[in-house]
């Protein structure tokens, strides 16, 4: 649709410059939603940020090579003309770990981010009560991300009657084919999660809630939309995709997470 923007003479991605945006206004609304609250450490609420943001960004790219298994399986059995070049070796790297995927760096983050607050122990921060605080900021983000998988190409939708039609998308199967804009559709959805989310977060709610809330919304979503996706480049196991598989996994765990923290609310009210 839009892959690049020139800017000053330059192009620049029009993803990177969507979840630039999706930061920013994530930043802001944790600052503006978080300030004054004495259960939160300012300078860590900056520190694990960008600790998980990091971990996001490696994760990111991790679950993108574990869908690109046969790729890195191919290219180590092949390892001569693999590292027959600087350029060839490179080309093989990107193909293998140059995509990100979602999921990975939710997973990445959430891991460094409790690793890095856990080790804090001259001030014991609550990791938990952090990743409550955090979790109306992750969709927000991801609305202005999936808005620059849509402008870029990537993440489309399957064949539709209506919708449009991509001509210099980065993978050529999108392209000249009327696609579901299926990556509009998916920031609809972040965007209502993060207005529950945020209601959600000014009523007295017990620890974890909101973050296991997140996590049910969204792998509920993601499972959903995945149907509705045309690209095969994402991994598939047993019929459903990698995303649809860690979707359950996750549900799983904030479903069991949810129900343990109310029947542990229930018993200390008995």
């Amino acid at each position: 649709m839009l892959p690049a923007i020139t800017i000053f003479g330059h192009d620049i991605g029009s993803y990177s410059i969507c979840a630039a945006i999706g930061i920013f206004m994530a930043a802001l609304y944790e600052y503006f939603s978080l300030r004054g609250r004495k259960d939160l450490d300012d300078v860590q609420l900056i520190n694990t940020a960008a600790v998980a943001g990091m971990g996001a960004f490696i994760g990111a790219h991790l679950l993108f090579a574990v869908t690109k298994l046969q790729t890195l399986f191919s290219a180590i059995v092949n390892y001569r003309q693999t590292f027959s070049s600087l350029i060839s070796f490179l080309q093989t790297f990107i193909d293998i770990f140059g995509g990100m995927v979602f999921y990975g760096g939710l997973i990445g983050g959430f891991i460094t981010g409790i690793y890095y607050l856990t080790h804090l122990k001259h001030i014991h921060p609550d990791p938990i009560l952090y990743a409550d605080a955090y979790a109306p900021a992750i969709p927000l983000f991801h609305v202005f991300g999936r808005i620059g998988c849509f402008l870029s190409g990537c993440c489309y939708g399957m064949e539709c009657k209506w919708g449009f039609m991509y001509h210099n998308a980065p993978s050529p199967e999108a392209n000249d084919v009327t696609r579901l804009p299926i990556q509009l559709i998916e920031a609809t959805g972040n965007l209502i999660i993060f207005f529950i989310l945020h209601r959600l977060s000014k009523k007295p709610l017990k620890k974890g809630i909101l973050f296991a809330s997140y996590i049910l919304m969204y792998s509920v979503m993601r499972f959903t939309l995945e149907f509705f996706r045309g690209d095969t480049v994402r991994g598939f196991l047993i019929g459903l995709s990698t995303s649809q598989w860690i979707s359950i996994i996750l549900f799983t765990i904030a479903a069991v997470s949810f129900i343990r923290i109310n029947r542990n609310i229930k018993e200390s009210a008995e």
